[in-house]
């Protein structure tokens, strides 16, 4: 099971013992005696606490005593176990700290608490203030596990327990079970994943589906999509969702880089570098799993999702660098290193959308170029962008949603890095002039926008955990997913207008 089972339980009033709940859905009753503890029915149950905010529970010893000899806090994810009296048994109450109470900090305890109960049949949480759907987003994530076989241990069930919280709840559930989908499919081994495998995935999430097999895309010029996958047993797919709810007024186009194994191709990676590469389809996992999700998140923009997918294999039908290839739309790239092939599918399926989709937008998600994992490290997703109102809104939904985005620039100055002798553009620089090849990849991929407003989140830092902490867990992260969720639902939200007015400010 990728995330724990959950259920919200309504609050009533509880004091000495474990029961901060009816489990029957008992409503609380005002003026019941908070003395009177009900009968002690959870084993272990988490309640909040901050510098302000003294936990509501009554224990063995006074709180602010107990607080002050662990030196406690209330920082967000900071934890005091206390022993407490469970009818004849001996049961734990966790003080968790909520910080400021902003959503990041409620993020990040609802993780820590989630996992305190791993190995336990349950926990039973009392839902702090504010942004409730955070704290729940954070627990549910951190409860995340995938394995191939049977299950070590069955997952504690998560007892939220709170008043007036159902919207929050279960807009928190839509979010995390999306991030859990896009792990799901980026942690599927690769003897499984193939483009076909991906496509059917895809064809699950309840929304309109295009397939192009390895026909069809010779039929329409996706040179940039048969080129990286020609070399493989396992033919590449275009892979197109729609999303078009009634009264739609904007068009966002996603592309998704669908890479589901990368050795390099002849530009053999090491192995120590290979074993990763399973996730290298993580932005397409990103582009389905957000697209699911639309739906049961009430999003009135339009979006097209599109994941270049593709396996770049090693064999003696590969593309070999010097070979020059036609991208969709007659653009010919001279391909120097067949490890730059994520720039090559993402060419195609760009150069379609802007040519057949008229978009007002465009973002692409891709793990992309290991210079931005350098440039930037573990906890930040890169964003280059043509249009500065786009850029500030995907920054400011990764502010929200907790996938946390930089802006890099895009240098003019470099665009010479791409000059190819024999063709329009080479896929990575011939020498070592300009060298920022993050920057250098994105400018690659702005050639085939259209002049159109347009995004290039580069996760290759971010898409992979090499640790469980946090909301994350070992391997692929889901990173992209609550961000583009926020961006969406920002705009139908507030400012459906500034799809279209990004637009027409670059277009014009």
């Amino acid at each position: 099971m990728p995330i724990s089972p959950h259920l919200l339980l309504p609050r009533v009033p509880y004091a000495r013992g474990l029961s901060a709940a009816s489990p029957g859905g008992a409503e609380s009753t005002a003026g019941e005696d908070a003395g009177a503890a009900l009968p002690g029915d959870a084993e272990l149950l988490a309640v909040p606490f901050a510098a302000d905010l003294a936990p509501e529970i009554e224990l063995p010893v006074p709180a602010a005593a107990l607080l002050a000899h662990h030196k406690a806090k209330g920082e967000a994810g900071e934890i005091v176990e206390v022993p407490v009296a469970n009818g004849d048994a001996v049961g734990r109450v966790l003080l968790y700290g909520v910080g400021d109470g902003s959503a990041t900090a409620l993020r990040k305890a609802g993780a820590a608490v989630a996992r305190r109960g791993k190995g336990r049949d349950a926990i039973r949480i009392v839902l702090p203030s504010g942004p409730v759907a955070a704290f729940v987003e954070g627990a549910l994530l951190a409860t995340y596990t995938f394995r191939v076989g049977e299950a070590k241990s069955s997952p504690a069930t998560l007892e939220f327990v709170g008043d007036g919280v159902e919207a929050e709840v279960a807009g928190a559930e839509v979010i995390a079970g999306a991030v859990a989908l896009a792990r799901d499919l980026a942690n599927t081994p690769s003897s499984v994943k193939s483009p076909a495998w991906l496509a059917e995935r895809a064809a699950e999430r309840g929304v309109a589906v295009r397939v192009w097999d390895e026909r069809e895309l010779r039929s329409g010029g996706f040179g940039g999509l048969l080129a990286v996958g020609q070399g493989s047993v396992n033919p590449p797919r275009l892979i197109q969702l729609s999303y078009e709810p009634e009264g739609a007024t904007g068009h966002v186009v996603l592309v998704g880089k669908g890479i589901t194994y990368d050795t390099g191709g002849i530009s053999l990676k090491p192995t120590s570098n290979m074993v990763f590469m399973k996730t290298d389809m993580a932005g397409g996992a990103v582009v389905i799993a957000v697209l699911g999700a639309l739906a049961a998140l009430g999003v009135r923009v339009r979006v097209t999702g599109l994941v270049a997918a593709a396996e770049n294999a090693f064999s003696g039908t590969a593309q070999r660098p010097s070979d020059v290839i036609t991208q969709y739309g007659g653009r010919t790239v001279e391909v120097l290193n067949t490890d730059a092939e994520g720039r090559l599918v993402l060419a195609d399926a760009l150069a379609y959308a802007d040519a057949e989709l008229n978009p007002d937008v465009m973002v692409d998600i891709a793990t992309l170029t290991g210079a931005i994992g350098i440039a930037l490290g573990k906890d930040l997703g890169a964003v280059f962008a043509s249009d500065d109102e786009l850029a500030g809104a995907l920054i400011g939904a990764g502010e929200g949603s907790g996938e946390r985005l930089w802006r890099m620039p895009l240098i003019e100055d470099y665009v010479p890095a791409l000059n190819s002798s024999v063709a329009d553009l080479a896929n990575i620089e011939a020498g070592s002039t300009y060298g920022a090849g993050s920057v250098t990849a994105a400018l690659f991929l702005r050639e085939f926008t259209g002049g159109r407003p347009w995004a290039h989140l580069d996760i290759a830092g971010v898409g992979r955990s090499g640790a469980d902490e946090g909301v994350f867990s070992k391997g692929a992260t889901g990173y992209g997913v609550r961000l583009l969720l926020e961006w969406l639902s920002g705009l139908h939200d507030g400012d459906q207008g500034a799809v279209t007015r990004a637009g027409a400010v670059t277009r014009g």
